[in-house]
C-alpha cells in the first residue's frame, strides 16, 4: 500500500489584526514559509510537483492564484505550478488532503501543502462583498436560490448564529465558554514560555512569537464584554481571533523519500471530510470524527493528541461532550481563541503544531478536525514515525 509521508512542516508566528504581520503582502508571508520549508527539508525545489495552498477572500493581494504567487515570490523554480483551495476555514487542511491524495494515488511524489491569510488587509467575507456590490447583489450567496429556500427557508446563515445554536443545543453556558477561553490563553502562554513553538515557527522580522495570547485576561474581564448577538452567549473573548499568518508542509512518497534522501517524520493515516446542517454550520466535527473513527476502526483512546479549531468555544465544548474525549489531550497548547485563526492557513498551522507536539511528547497518533462554512469538517489522522 502506498504511503504519504510528512517530511517537514513550518509556520510563521500568528500576527494579531493590525499587528506585526499586518503590512506584509500575503505572497511574501507564503514565500517566507516556503523558503524555510525547502531549506529545512533539504529537498530540491525543482522536484516539487505542485503547491496546494488554502486561502479565502482571494481578492487584491490574495487574488491571482496565491499559491503560485507565493512560490514565485520565494524565488523558487518557475516550472513548479500552484493551485489555491477554498474549503472555508478548512482550506489548508483540505490542501493537505489533496496533496496526500496525489501521493497516495501514485501520480505525484513530492507536493507542498500550505495556506496563507492576511485578515488585516482583507477582512473576512470582504471578497464576496466586493464582487457582489457593483452588481447590486447585497443579500448574500443564498438569496434568490429557489432550491435553497425550499430546503432551508430564510433562516440566517452565519457563524455567530451557528455558534449560538450549538451553545443552546448542547447546554453550554457563557461561563462554560469563558472558562474554556481562559484555559486556551493559559495553555498558549505556557507553550510560548516553555518554547514549545520554537522549532515549528519561522520568525518574520521582529515578529518572533504568536501575538494573540493575552497574559492579562481574566474571567472578570470576559464577563464585562457584550454578546455579539443580542441576548446571546458568544462574546469576542470566546471567539477565534482575526489574524495574519502562513504555514507550509512537504509531503512525499516512499520513492521520493528514497531518491531524495529525506527523513519522514509522520505518515498520513487517514483523510476524510463530512458535512451536516449548513445552518448550524459549526457542529460538523462531531459526525466527521465519528465517521473517521469508524472507517479506521480506531477509538479516541488510541489518539494521543487532538487539534480541533477553536472557531468558537461551543464548537470544541460540544465536540468534547459528544465524543467523551479527554480534555487533557485536546488543544494542549491552546487554540485559535488565544493563538488566532488566519483562515486559509489554519489547517496546516494546526497540523504543524500537532506534529511537533507528538514529537515532543512521544505520542503516536494525532487527530485534527475543524468546522467549516457550509456545515463541513475535515478529519486528518497522522502517525508519528
Amino acid at each position: 500500500m502506498a504511503e504519504a509521508y510528512i517530511v517537514e512542516a513550518v509556520r510563521t508566528p500568528v500576527g494579531r489584526r493590525g499587528g506585526g504581520l499586518s503590512g506584509v503582502h500575503p505572497a511574501d508571508l507564503g514565500a517566507h514559509v516556503l523558503k524555510a520549508l525547502v531549506e529545512r527539508s533539504g529537498v530540491d525545489p525543482a522536484a516539487v510537483e505542485d503547491v496546494v495552498f488554502g486561502c479565502l477572500d482571494t481578492v487584491g493581494p490574495q487574488a491571482g492564484d496565491i499559491a503560485r504567487t507565493c512560490w514565485l515570490a520565494a524565488g523558487l523554480p518557475e516550472e513548479v505550478p500552484g493551485v489555491t483551495v477554498d474549503r472555508q476555514c478548512g482550506s489548508s487542511q483540505q490542501a493537505v488532503h489533496f496533496a496526500a491524495q496525489g501521493v497516495l494515488s501514485g501520480t505525484q511524489d513530492l507536493v507542498v501543502a500550505g495556506g496563507v491569510q492576511n485578515m488585516s488587509q482583507i477582512p473576512i467575507a470582504f471578497a464576496s462583498r466586493q464582487a457582489a456590490e457593483p452588481l447590486g447583489l447585497t443579500e448574500g450567496p443564498f438569496a434568490g436560490s429557489e432550491g435553497w429556500r425550499a430546503r432551508y427557508g430564510d433562516r440566517p446563515v452565519n457563524q455567530f448564529a451557528g455558534a449560538e445554536m450549538i451553545a443552546a443545543k448542547w447546554g453550554i453556558s457563557r461561563r462554560d465558554q469563558e472558562e474554556f477561553a481562559l484555559r486556551s490563553h493559559r495553555r498558549a502562554i505556557r507553550a510560548i514560555d516553555e518554547g514549545r513553538f520554537a522549532r515549528e515557527t519561522v520568525a518574520y522580522g521582529e515578529v518572533t512569537a504568536d501575538e494573540g495570547p493575552r497574559r492579562d485576561t481574566s474571567l472578570e474581564k470576559m464577563a464585562g464584554l457584550k454578546p455579539v448577538v443580542e441576548g446571546g452567549t458568544i462574546t469576542a473573548a470566546c471567539s477565534s481571533q482575526v489574524s495574519d499568518g502562513a504555514a507550509a508542509m512537504l509531503l512525499a512518497s516512499e520513492r521520493a523519500v528514497r531518491e531524495h534522501g529525506l527523513t519522514p517524520r509522520a505518515r498520513v493515516h487517514h483523510l476524510s471530510v463530512r458535512g451536516e446542517d449548513p445552518i448550524r454550520m459549526l457542529s460538523a466535527p462531531i459526525p466527521a470524527t465519528a465517521y473517521a473513527l469508524k472507517k479506521t476502526g480506531m477509538s479516541l483512546d488510541a489518539i494521543d493528541l487532538v487539534e480541533i479549531n477553536e472557531a468558537f468555544a461551543p464548537v470544541v465544548l460540544a465536540w468534547l461532550k459528544e465524543t467523551g474525549a479527554d480534555p487533557e489531550k485536546v488543544n494542549v497548547n491552546g487554540g485559535a481563541i488565544a493563538l488566532g485563526h488566519p483562515l486559509g492557513a489554519t489547517g496546516v498551522k494546526l497540523m504543524t503544531t500537532l506534529l511537533h507536539e507528538l514529537e515532543r511528547t512521544g505520542g503516536r497518533f494525532g487527530l485534527q478536525t475543524m468546522c467549516e462554512g457550509g456545515g463541513q469538517a475535515n478529519v486528518t489522522i497522522i502517525e508519528r514515525l
